[in-house]
């Protein structure tokens, strides 16, 4: 069989001029540390720092991005071992599962998963075959030998990785034992929580009721009013603060900010606590917690994130049967100029707010996004996110955005990953691909080569870390 091993010009433009101004800017920037200011990596795995299970609980169980492909060429997610929360017996033999992925691993050919996947085989592990059914036994067996070793621990690969801050996302209800408990143990690495309360802010989740309980006993009082609510939130913000939060994070269906009178929203919170709340009060409600959260961003420094336009969990038997998250959330059009009208009237033009704004809809990068962006000095762009965190995806984004926004209204890279080791194969790709596109403009002669190695840092690196406070 012959080696495999990834092309050091991949990703690059074909035209000879500017692949080597693309490979000259890389090579200026591929040893920079990584900042993860946006994901969702257990950050559990880094308090016990012991050996990761097995492969397929290392690659497949953990990632949407995988098993929504599979199940999509009809490979029940039972025979891929995702656990049920209803009962149905999955597949326990992860050789088995192993195999399952492998035979289908051609699926993922020409798509960021694909690419993520390459990398981690071939940088991360030292794999040198192309994963296929017939070398499923021998690529699991070597991968599984080396998870059990010192140098392929979590704290050792987060290390190894050059991560210098990686940010997980947590309700506002957690407790937050595992940051303290990394924090307490004394190793250097800095892992730091998100404050996420989409699940006390969203009147529309069925345990929003029960959400709100769990608020008030880890507050230490019962929530029974909008103002203790609210306070209830602050105090859970400044709590998170104290471990090392700088930022929050909104996965709302709509950009859609509104600002309620103390008295309206008080009387939509009591409908909601009686069950008695409409689809009208849980968008109004939603729309002010917006309004809200970019307040008391202003007042504690943490940087709002908002991130809109996802129909979730779209397929109700995959949630019925295994639980919100599982690869079946699904674009959808947003607007952007009326509905963050009223936030960005109120707060965007004030120097201590930060609001990064990110989308599914492509069409509104250049239509609305980057025309707010390259005004209202508050609001930066996210870079692609999800479904468009691609080689193409990328590369439309920057097309779209920088005549209108710049790059210095965008907020360089962030993997939004639960697979831990892709974290370094996402922030290869995103280097390569803004390597590439000012590599263009160096060809054009529209920016010079020294004025691309700047930008190209500050994407990589600079951005990130002043505008999520890293």
């Amino acid at each position: 069989m012959s080696t495999f091993e990834l092309h050091p010009d991949r990703f690059f433009d074909s035209d000879p001029v500017i692949r080597k101004y693309a490979r000259n800017i890389f090579d200026s920037i591929v040893s920079l540390p990584i900042n993860s200011p946006h994901g969702h990596v257990d950050p559990s795995i880094f308090v016990d720092n012991k050996p990761f299970e097995n492969p397929t609980q290392l690659f497949i169980t953990p990632d949407h991005y995988l098993f929504r492909m599979l199940y999509s060429h009809g490979i029940p997610m039972e025979a891929l071992g995702i656990p049920s929360i209803n009962g149905i017996r999955v597949e326990e033999d992860h050789r088995k599962i192993w195999k399952l992925f492998a035979e289908n691993y051609f699926l993922f050919l020409g798509t960021p998963s694909g690419i993520w996947l390459d990398y981690e085989f071939s940088i991360v592990f030292g794999i040198k075959e192309k994963l296929n059914g017939s070398n499923a036994e021998k690529i699991y067996d070597e991968i599984d030998e080396k998870i059990k070793s010192p140098e392929f621990l979590p704290r050792r690969l987060f290390e190894k990785f050059r991560i210098e801050v990686l940010s997980t996302t947590d309700a506002s209800t957690d407790t937050l034992e595992n940051h303290k408990k990394i924090i307490e143990s004394g190793w250097k690495g800095r892992i730091i929580p998100c404050f996420r309360p989409d699940a006390v802010t969203d009147l529309s989740n069925p345990l929003w009721k029960s959400n709100i309980e769990m608020l008030g006993k880890i507050c230490g009082y019962e929530i029974s009013s909008f103002k203790k609510f609210v306070l209830a939130l602050e105090e859970r913000r400044a709590f998170f603060k104290s471990l090392g939060c700088t930022s929050t994070d909104h996965g709302v269906f709509s950009p859609y900010t509104h600002e309620l009178s103390i008295t309206e929203a008080e009387k939509i919170f009591l409908r909601a606590l009686n069950e008695d709340a409409t689809n009208e009060d849980a968008k109004l409600f939603t729309a002010h917690m917006l309004m809200e959260m970019a307040r008391m961003s202003i007042e504690d420094g943490l940087v709002m994130q908002i991130h809109p336009g996802s129909f979730r969990n779209h397929n109700p038997l995959i949630k019925a049967n295994y639980g919100a998250d599982k690869g079946a959330d699904i674009p959808m059009q947003a607007e952007f100029t009326f509905n963050l009208k009223e936030l960005l009237n109120k707060y965007g033009n004030n120097p201590n707010f930060t609001v990064i704004v990110f989308t599914l809809d492509e069409s509104t990068y250049s239509r609305e996004l980057a025309p707010l962006a390259g005004h209202y000095p508050a609001l930066k762009l996210g870079p692609s996110w999800w479904f468009h965190d691609s080689v193409e995806g990328m590369t439309r984004f920057r097309q779209m955005v920088t005549e209108t926004a710049g790059f210095y209204n965008t907020v360089g890279f962030n993997d939004d990953t639960r697979a831990f080791v892709s974290i370094p194969a996402r922030h290869d790709l995103a280097r390569r691909i803004d390597s590439n596109f000012l590599a263009g403009l160096v060809a054009r002669h529209i920016i010079s080569i020294d004025d691309a190695k700047k930008i190209a840092q500050d994407l990589t690196y600079n951005l990130v870390k002043k505008t999520y406070k890293l």
